[in-house]
């Protein structure tokens, strides 16, 4: 898929939140918005370049028409960090944020992208381990499917504001577009991911009944060098009930990708 102008605009205008310095680290949320990776990034800046940004269309942002796949949206990206001049990027997704940050890699030409984090992404088709029709769950199905411990997350409708419901009906309007409904994956994506030659950690919640951990297992044996980790007592967003095994695992990645001979020199 060519980068066209409008991708081009969209990528030139997004302003990440930034903070730390270091190897630069972009953090990619999924539906949810990017209040699921804050306390992630948070804890990524105490010691790298962190750089979140609000995908086109979340949270009333602009979305181009142009912009209907997860492709498109990682040329966005990798636009944006060839703009920046950032190189040695670790990338960092949760969810459909994964699904994005392994379409960065594989359509990356420049070697911007040295590693990948995916926690408990979509994108993939295992045929064994279909993904939830997330879009055919109530508020409460959405709980039991993504929460380890679905009472304590479980935010019923009836009590919250009028403001907040549109606010996330508008975030699923642009996920329906973006990831299609109720595929949630590309059928071609997993043989695809074999050509990836960068080290990506696969993370995932024991009780993730969006995708599960069998699905979790599948996506990281697609990489030409994956490894798997369970998070226990978590589901689909482990870096929010389960942060402190999260952000440790991640860490412990993170140091032993650092300064590899063949990675580039970071910029920016």
């Amino acid at each position: 898929m060519p980068l066209t102008a409008a991708h081009t605009q969209t990528a030139l205008s997004l302003v990440p939140d930034e903070a730390g310095t270091g190897r630069p680290v972009l953090v990619l949320h999924g539906g949810g918005g990017p209040a699921t990776v804050a306390g992630l990034a948070r804890h990524l800046s105490r010691t790298t370049h962190t750089l979140t940004p609000v995908h086109p269309g979340w949270e009333g942002t602009p979305r181009p028409d142009t912009l209907t796949t997860i492709g498109g949206l990682a040329h966005v990206y990798l636009s944006l960090l060839r703009d920046r001049g950032l190189r040695d990027v670790l990338v960092v997704g949760s969810s459909l944020g994964g699904w994005t940050a392994a379409e960065m890699a594989l359509q990356d030409n420049d070697g911007l992208v040295t590693g990948l984090v995916l926690i408990d992404a979509v994108g993939i088709h295992v045929p064994e381990e279909p993904v939830v029709d997330f879009f055919a769950l109530d508020a409460r199905g959405v709980a039991e499917h993504s929460w380890y411990d679905p009472d304590r997350y479980y935010l019923d409708p009836a009590d919250t504001p009028a403001g907040e419901l549109a606010r996330r009906r508008a975030n699923m309007e642009t996920m329906r577009v973006l990831a299609g409904e109720p595929a949630m994956h590309d059928p071609a994506l997993r043989d695809r991911l074999g050509r990836v030659d960068v080290p990506a950690l696969v993370l995932w919640g024991e009780a993730d009944r969006v995708v599960t951990p069998a699905y979790g297992a599948a996506y990281a044996d697609a990489f030409g060098d994956g490894r798997f980790a369970v998070v226990p007592e978590a589901g689909h967003l482990p870096q929010i009930e389960r942060p402190a095994a999260t952000f440790a695992l991640i860490d412990a990645f993170l140091d032993e990708t650092a300064d590899r001979p063949d990675a580039p020199a970071a910029r920016g």
